[in-house]
Order: C-alpha cells, then sequence, then structure tokens
C-alpha cells in the first residue's frame, strides 16, 4: 500500500544546508518509493530580506551575523562540501563570493508552483545549482532566468513577473505565515501540516521520519 504525504520545504535558495536536504530527501523518498508518494511544495523563507542590491560579501556577512572567524568559516564551508557529495550536490570548492537578495528568486518559484509541482523542482533545483555549485549571482535577472529555462518553463512570461511586482504579496504572506508557525531557520520540512524535520538531515533520518509517519497514517 502507497501512502500520500504532502510535504512542505520552506528553504531559501542563499542556504546551503537546503541544498543539502532538498538532495537528501529526494534519495530517501527514492528508497521509499512504493510505500510513499510525496507531493511536494516549495514555500518561501529568505534569510537576508533586507540584502541591499549588489549583495554583500560572504565573508564579511557570515562574520557580521554569526560572528565567526575565516578559519571557521573555511571550516563549515568544508563539512557543507562534504555532505552535500554524500548526497550527490556539488558544492563551488571557491564558495560563494557573495550572498544576494532572494526575494525575486521566491517570487518565481511562487510562480512555478501554480503551473506544475514538478516544474516548481525543476526550478528550485536550477535555482541552487546556480547559487552554490555555480557561485551565481542570485538578483541577477538574467541568472535567473536562464534556470526558468532550465526548468521548461515560459521565459517570457518569468520576465514579465521579475519586471513587475507580481506574486510579491503572495510571497510575503507565505513568509509571514511560515515564521508565525515558528520557522525561524531552514530548511524546515513540514509533513501533512502536522510533522516538522528541521536541517539538512541526512537520508537515513528523512527515510525513518517519513516511515514512521506513513506508518502512523496507517493506523489513523
Amino acid at each position: 500500500m502507497t501512502h500520500s504525504l504532502k510535504i512542505d520545504f520552506v528553504s531559501d535558495i542563499s542556504c546551503p544546508w537546503c541544498a543539502i536536504g532538498l538532495s537528501a530527501l529526494e534519495q530517501a523518498l527514492g528508497k521509499l518509493q512504493g510505500e510513499v508518494a510525496a507531493e511536494l511544495h516549495f514555500q518561501p523563507f529568505e534569510l537576508n530580506p533586507q540584502m541591499p542590491p549588489g549583495g554583500q560579501d560572504i565573508g564579511e556577512h557570515l562574520a557580521q551575523k554569526y560572528g565567526s572567524t575565516p578559519e571557521q568559516q573555511a571550516q563549515i564551508r568544508d563539512t557543507i562540501r562534504q555532505r552535500g557529495a554524500d548526497v550527490g550536490f556539488s558544492f563551488n570548492r571557491a564558495g560563494r563570493g557573495r550572498i544576494y537578495n532572494t526575494f525575486d528568486a521566491h517570487r518565481l518559484l511562487h510562480w512555478a508552483g501554480l503551473e506544475t509541482t514538478s516544474q516548481q523542482t525543476a526550478l528550485k533545483k536550477a535555482l541552487l545549482a546556480a547559487c552554490h555549485s555555480e557561485g551565481q549571482s542570485m538578483e541577477s535577472h538574467e541568472v535567473l532566468l536562464r534556470a526558468v529555462a532550465q526548468a521548461g518553463l515560459d521565459v517570457a512570461r518569468a520576465r514579465a513577473i521579475l519586471t513587475s511586482d507580481e506574486f510579491a504579496a503572495e510571497v510575503r504572506e507565505r513568509e509571514a505565515f511560515y515564521t508565525g508557525q515558528g520557522i525561524h531557520s531552514v530548511p524546515a520540512v513540514i509533513i501533512n501540516d502536522r510533522h516538522l524535520i528541521s536541517g539538512g538531515q541526512p537520508v537515513a533520518v528523512f527515510e525513518q521520519a517519513l516511515r514512521q509517519i506513513a506508518a502512523g497514517q496507517e493506523g489513523a
């Protein structure tokens, strides 16, 4: 018997642990094929909603926000790169250089979610790769539109969205909803609107949690 689960993946493009968490979640779902069918929805969260145009040097940003030293940042980068490799996600060895505002990316993801869940997933993965594997600017419309094309979405429609404020209110409403629910760090993986798995967990953790939740459905 296959159990259907609704999964809301609350995350930000600029979050490396979100890239790791998504790859691990997808691998866990692959292992549960035949047992669990998931309907995956990407929900917006901005780690740096006040980030101005042009972004900020990543080292300077992390030092300001977390008080980390260059040595600590290098160590964390190595950990992230290894965790990414474990789940098949490739991080740029040189890091990202700068961190950017991601609001436009979230507007496009909201629109993609209104199209099809598979195209929203494809866009999310293209954006994460552009940010973390290629170190691209997440505020660049050219970069965003390239990800739209990779996801098989309508580039002209996406360009019209980017040159307007379409879906801005909807994204802000979703962001406010999740912060109002107590989500203050990402990734936050919410199953069936009830169960929360926090952080970029290993594949085995997602697999066990999803199996338990599915089994609980059976007994309900």
